[in-house]
């Protein structure tokens, strides 16, 4: 696999910082979890389970080793900076400063493993007026400027159904590190990142900026082209409360909408900027879509070439054959739902594994292998430097009935 050979210390939790390291993961990459002694990644105990195991947990973490760790302990310091001298990448998510109080921020990592490329993922970066706020996902995409053009039917914000902070920080992480993994073939030195999360979300709103950028003002979303100005780019209710979407705005894509539909004369209107000169075709289009259901429309628009496409649940959405038939959806022997990996090679292609580790499942056999002695290893413990996990934790992590 593409990331083989390479290891990575994740010291992240949550969202953003995991799901970079699991995409590493996916591709072969060596990722192993740093977690607290006490209670470990917090996601281990946030939302719904299977089998005593969290959903978001096994979303974030498969395929990882977990080493828990004491880091206010110098001998826990001591532990991890074996271990970046070992490792590749290093990825931390706390709030600026907290790893250099810790003793493991990027000077003092590098000062050790000069080759390490190292990221730092906050809401706002490492410097500025902002950058020591408490915050998460929604916050900063309302200081990002995304949630006012992000709005309900009544005009109110709405809250998005993805953390587009998080996921963003992830994927332009992901970037970074593999670029300054790829210079450092040419340098033989690693290098540091330091990652703004509202910064991703900002860059990646380039099309809805032009009345901002040009006028200095809002975007005035019944006009705005992408944000709900053109008919033919909308949200519509059917009959019976559910929703379909039109997603294109070329006029080959309203000359076959209007054309099935059999309202041609309204195709012209199509030709005006978005705006309230298409508000007889958005009529048109909301009175019709509500005399059907939405699987009535499904079929209907079954084999015509036009961007349309039920608004579906998420359990639909598992349980879709498209996403089924590409491996993006799956189930294991335990009968668990997984996502896949979208980034595909034709290739050596993600091969993920989905087991995710139990808290300090790893920690020992690292230690081991840094060249920890039996006897300070036993010390260690007894410290609670770290923690190791039990034979019936690690048996319920993997689906097996534990043994006596």
């Amino acid at each position: 696999m593409k990331l083989q050979g390479i290891r990575v210390i994740d010291l992240s939790r949550f969202l953003p910082g995991p799901m970079l390291t699991q995409f590493m993961a996916d591709h072969g990459a060596e990722v192993i979890k740093i977690e607290s002694v006490d209670e470990g990644e917090p996601t281990r105990s946030i939302g719904e389970m299977r089998d005593d195991i969290s959903v978001f947990f096994a979303n974030t973490s498969r395929g990882k080793k977990s080493l828990a760790l004491d880091l206010k302990h110098p001998e826990g310091v001591e532990a991890l900076m074996r271990l970046a001298e070992t490792a590749d990448v290093f990825i931390e998510a706390f709030r600026p400063g907290a790893t250099d109080r810790l003793g493991v921020g990027y000077r003092q990592v590098a000062a050790r493993a000069p080759h390490i490329v190292y990221a730092s993922i906050c809401a706002f970066g490492q410097t500025g007026p902002y950058r020591d706020l408490a915050t998460h996902d929604l916050a900063i995409e309302a200081m990002a400027g995304v949630l006012s053009i992000t709005r309900s039917r009544d005009g109110a914000p709405a809250i998005p159904g993805m953390a587009g902070a998080d996921m963003l920080a992830s994927m332009v992480g992901l970037s970074g590190v593999l670029m300054a993994l790829l210079r450092r073939k040419e340098t033989g030195r690693g290098d540091y990142l330091d990652l703004s999360m509202a910064e991703c979300l900002l860059s990646c709103i380039p099309n809805n900026l032009g009345s901002a950028m040009a006028e200095r003002k809002q975007p005035d979303l019944s006009s705005a082209r992408a944000l709900g100005g053109n008919a033919l780019y909308a949200l519509y209710e059917t009959k019976g409360g559910e929703w379909i979407a039109l997603g294109g705005q070329e006029m080959k894509f309203a000359v076959n909408v209007l054309t099935a539909l059999g309202r041609p004369d309204l195709i012209e209107l199509c030709k005006l900027p978005p705006g309230r000169g298409q508000d007889p075709v958005r009529a048109f289009l909301a009175e019709a879509f509500r005399n059907r259901t939405r699987p009535e429309w499904t079929a209907f628009f079954s084999g015509k070439d036009v961007p349309f496409a039920p608004v579906q649940t998420l359990p639909e959405v598992l349980d879709d054959p498209h996403f089924r038939a590409r491996g993006m959806v799956t189930t294991d022997a335990r009968g668990w739902d997984h996502i896949g990996n979208p980034i595909r090679f034709a290739d050596e292609a993600a091969c993920p594994n989905f087991n995710s580790p139990a808290l300090g499942e790893h920690s020992r056999a690292i230690l081991q292998e840094l060249n920890y002695s039996e006897s300070d290893i036993t010390r260690l413990a007894a410290a609670g430097t770290f923690k190791e996990a039990k034979a019936e934790e690690m048996a319920r992590y993997r689906g097996l009935q534990a043994t006596e």
